[in-house]
């Protein structure tokens, strides 16, 4: 049973487990909610037959406004004051430390991670949703960028690394550097969105979207954002060499060689294998 929190609500629909973020009136990301998300995950790092996870915001316009820009303004003037006492190397504040490590759980989880964004999400909002998997977004006058520039600061969350190997450097330095905000349909056309929802049945969509990921391979599933997120950095030849190792664990798989049967006998083409019922972890 997953227990309650403040700033997270949580819905366990199986293989599905849906993640609304709430801080009302703001919803802005704080470091409480970070301490929350962190031992969020530290439940669904057990949850067994866990294979789609979704983030969504509570709010009827708004995913994540932005991290608490009030907490951060409060560790910049430590760190200032600090720094003026003892002569030492400056040290990043710690909020920032666990920010990087929740995105990177969230990578390293081996279910598939969805943020849903509902509305409105800037800088450490929009870190958040470009830490996840994959990314649906409402269609509407909602905006989603990282305007840190125009407050003298840049993303500090991943942004920078994650919007640029997401969309390319050239275009994450001119949105970074304009602290330029995005429309739905930009953020789709740029492929910082995977998928647009119109807003009276957004989380109707997202659930739908979660359930058709959910009912397909899953150890297929795990492996392949296994060797795409831990590949990018590799060469070539270190990447076809874990693609063939994950490859070689499918294929070892019941479910593979069910599916791949069942299309022989069938004689259905390999686009119909969505009706096949999974029924491995």
């Amino acid at each position: 049973m997953v227990k309650e929190y403040e700033n997270l609500k949580v819905e366990d629909h199986g293989h599905v487990v849906i993640c609304i973020l709430t801080n009302p009136p703001t919803h802005t990301f704080t470091s409480k909610s970070l301490m929350e998300v962190h031992d969020f995950l530290d439940q669904m790092e057990k949850k067994k037959d866990l294979r789609v996870l979704a983030f969504t915001g509570e709010g009827e316009d708004v995913f994540i406004k932005h991290y608490e820009v009030g907490e951060l303004a409060e560790s910049a003037e430590k760190n200032i004051a600090e720094a003026k006492e003892v002569s030492s190397e400056y040290s990043p504040p710690k909020e920032l430390h666990h920010f990087h490590k929740m995105l990177l759980r969230l990578r390293d989880i081996e279910a598939i991670v969805i943020a849903g964004i509902n509305g409105n999400t800037a800088g450490g909002g929009c870190e958040f949703a470009l830490g996840c998997d994959l990314r649906i977004m409402s269609e509407g006058p909602y905006s989603i960028g990282l305007p840190e520039t125009s407050v003298g600061i840049l993303p500090g969350g991943g942004g920078t690394q994650r919007l640029a190997r997401l969309i390319g450097s050239s275009r994450a330095l001119d949105l970074i550097l304009h602290a330029r905000l995005l429309s739905p349909q930009e953020a789709f056309e740029f492929g910082l969105i995977n998928k647009l929802v119109p807003h009276e049945r957004f989380r109707e969509a997202l659930m739908t979207y979660c359930l058709d990921l959910a009912s397909r391979a899953p150890i297929a599933l795990r492996q392949v954002k296994k060797i795409i997120h831990h590949g990018l950095d590799k060469t070539l030849e270190e990447g076809l060499l874990m693609e063939q190792e994950a490859f070689d664990v499918t294929m070892r798989s019941n479910d593979a060689a069910k599916a791949m049967r069942s299309m022989l006998d069938t004689e259905k083409d390999i686009e119909d294998r969505t009706e096949f019922k999974w029924e491995g972890n």
